[in-house]
């Protein structure tokens, strides 16, 4: 592996995300994979149902 890559993935490991961190990746894995499949996906719709899921979650 290129040591560039290498220090890449060691400086990765340490990072620590915030929960909004979490809520915005999760968000945009869910809108990636979604649009794939469905092109009438929007941000919109996965930040609607997100919210959703998050109040039922409570």
């Amino acid at each position: 592996m290129p040591d560039d890559l290498q220090i890449l993935i060691n400086a990765a490991r340490g990072v620590q995300m915030s929960p909004e961190d979490q809520e915005e990746q999760r968000r945009s894995f869910a809108y990636g994979n979604s649009k794939i499949e469905n092109e009438r996906i929007t941000r919109q719709t996965i930040d609607e149902q997100a919210e959703i899921l998050n109040r039922h979650a409570r």
